[in-house]
């Protein structure tokens, strides 16, 4: 598995291209900006888009989206919950495109030989999902190296997020964390030194 992480946008949120190494196909997850960036890499690489997945619709997490899914022809994967709540300041509601195909907690998507397993970890958003493929976490703006989401936007729940964070560290074995934003952690560090996954895991 080869992890490609593209920040793109005035946000620098996380663009991850995940390829199976093995079939050059590839999953592009969070589109948020610079479609030509992520279209560039792909092209430049000689990689098969088979799966567009977000993590959750925030603004900045889509704002490539429709050229992705127009130029590669993958589908698009997401929970349906982010259609339902309300906006950021200033957005528009998100609608999923026509042929989107909704994930929710235990589904799969294949993609080459990776398999990218869907856990529900509301909080920041109400259909935030972190997307797990084999020692990889893509926890999108649920969990950051030593923080956690913004839970002031509408739709957030402090305690839904806490709770989110709780699941996270309690997940057997050690793995990768590629958040959002900033940097990629690993789960061990963030369940020792992490304040907010802290107090989930000792106070919830």
């Amino acid at each position: 598995m080869l992890i490609k992480t593209l920040p793109v946008g005035h946000l620098e949120t996380n663009c991850y291209v995940v390829t199976d190494e093995g079939t050059l196909e590839c999953a592009v997850i969070d589109p948020g900006a610079e479609a030509n960036t992520i279209l560039g890499y792909i092209e430049d690489n000689r990689l098969k888009c088979r799966a567009v997945m977000l993590t959750h619709a925030h603004f900045d997490h889509i704002g490539a989206l429709d050229a992705v899914l127009e130029e590669t022809g993958a589908p698009l994967y997401l929970n349906k919950k982010e259609e339902a709540g309300e906006a950021l300041p200033g957005a528009r509601p998100f609608r999923a495109p026509e042929g989107a195909v909704y994930y929710s907690e235990g589904d799969t998507v294949r993609v080459g030989a990776l398999e990218f397993r869907v856990l529900e970890t509301p909080g920041h958003t109400p259909g935030g999902v972190t997307l797990l493929c084999g020692d990889a976490l893509f926890t999108g703006d649920t969990l950051f190296r030593g923080s956690c989401g913004r839970t002031d936007f509408p739709g957030g729940d402090m305690m839904a997020e806490l709770l989110s964070l709780k699941r996270l560290g309690q997940l057997e074995g050690d793995y990768e964390v590629y958040p959002g934003h900033d940097l990629a952690t690993r789960l061990s560090t963030e369940r020792e030194h992490n304040p907010y996954m802290r107090h989930a895991l000792t106070r919830l």
